[in-house]
């Protein structure tokens, strides 16, 4: 990929010549060498402790990378931003009560997060209501941008200030389908949910795409959240004569359910999709070996734009990794201080006193060459680029087999 002008804007802070102060009179009132630096705080929502710290960690960390350049390189002249991270632990409740916070702190102009869907669907609504534009960099469900009625084909936005700068679960079934049908050759799939409007989504999506293409679904279950013995639905899935097993959920689901069928004789892959692409899938089965995730994304380090993303990371001396979705959540804190920019060049170089207002438009408009590759927006609030990778378990470890774009 080659980076464009917009990375390296990106990279270097850029030449802008327009200057920032105070309120709405714009840069004639004292200037800006008279004034102190505007505070805008960017919002962080993400599981910064549990079972998925480890991705929220990442991305409050690339967050806070972004903010950094910003501020390093002056990107905004006049604005010092900030970063406030608030901790979900990947609760509704949780996610309810920091949106809360943010809206009620006049000097939050985005969010970025939060990490799952079902922490969307609470925290999204009242930010939306006060303003505050929500930039995801990995929930998925199509209902928080398509509205409930997508899979019936009637599509309406229902948050006008929500985005997500990944793909959904409308691409995440049906490319894993392919991938298992076309690629690995299974004609035979039991599929299996944890019941969530997340995994019924992804299980929905894969059935849809695998009986189009020709495989059979064999057969199929939904088994509860947090739960572990699946000794009964092993030995089901082994009776059906599957080839593989496709899961919608989680890690803390799957792993525990891909060692079972091993230990069942069952001696065949489980996919799943971003949900399962956790280390801790790994470290917590020792059958892994062969199981398979689709995500929503690149790796960073085959873009070139993900591999300077990296090297600042490394260089900036955080103690956790980006993760997963590191590069997703740079790009979405990017997009927050693309949208303050261009509200404020807008108003004459100052950051006009109902900033807010003008945000989610801003950030509709936004266009430029990230860590991800291209970023922008679709009428609806999703990511136009709709790249996917699957990766499977080799020697222990998740390593990406193949990148490619969904197409419908």
């Amino acid at each position: 990929m080659v980076v464009s002008a917009a990375l390296a804007v990106l990279a270097t802070g850029g030449g802008l010549t327009w200057t920032l102060s105070h309120g709405d009179g714009g840069p004639g009132r004292g200037g800006p060498a008279a004034a102190d630096p505007v505070k805008v705080v960017i919002g962080v929502s993400a599981p910064l402790t549990g079972d998925t710290a480890s991705f929220g960690q990442g991305i409050r960390n690339s967050v806070d990378l972004a903010v950094r350049t910003a501020n390093e390189r002056r990107l905004v002249p006049g604005v010092a931003f900030e970063v406030r991270a608030l901790d979900d632990e990947a609760l509704p409740a949780k996610g309810l009560e920091n949106a809360s916070r943010f809206a009620d702190a006049a000097d939050v102009l985005g969010v970025v997060g939060p990490f799952t869907s079902s922490v969307a669907r609470s925290l999204v609504p009242p930010l939306d209501r006060a303003g505050v534009v929500t930039v995801s960099p990995s929930n998925t469900d199509p209902v928080l941008t398509l509205g409930p009625d997508w899979a019936r084909g009637t599509r309406s936005r229902p948050h006008r200030g929500y985005f997500r700068t990944t793909p959904t679960d409308t691409a995440q079934g049906p490319f894993a389908a392919r991938h298992l049908y076309r690629d690995a050759g299974k004609r035979k799939v039991f599929a299996v949910d944890d019941g969530s409007a997340h995994g019924t989504a992804l299980t929905a999506g894969f059935r849809r795409e695998f009986t189009g293409l020709g495989g059979s679904v064999v057969g199929a279950a939904a088994v509860a959240a947090g739960e572990k013995d699946f000794t009964a639905l092993a030995a089901q899935v082994k009776a059906s004569g599957a080839e593989a097993v496709y899961f919608g959920g989680d890690h803390t689901v799957a792993a525990p359910l891909s060692r079972r069928l091993k230990e069942s004789g069952a001696q065949i892959p489980l996919m799943g999709g971003d949900g399962i692409l956790d280390t801790q899938f790994v470290k917590g089965n020792d059958r892994a070996e062969g199981d398979l995730a689709t995500w929503l994304g690149v790796p960073a380090q085959d873009t070139a734009g993900g591999r300077a993303f990296l090297a600042r990371y490394a260089g900036a001396g955080y103690r956790e990794d980006a993760g997963f979705y590191g590069a997703a959540a740079h790009d979405a804190a990017w997009a927050v201080i693309e949208a303050v920019k261009a509200v404020a060049a807008a108003n004459g170089g100052a950051l006009p006193s109902d900033a807010r207002s003008k945000m989610a438009d801003a950030v509709g408009r936004v266009s430029f060459e990230g860590a991800t590759g291209p970023v922008a927006f679709d009428a609806y609030g999703d990511t136009v680029n709709r790249q996917l990778t699957v990766y499977t378990v080799r020697a222990g470890a998740w390593e990406s087999v193949k990148s490619g774009a969904y197409e419908p």
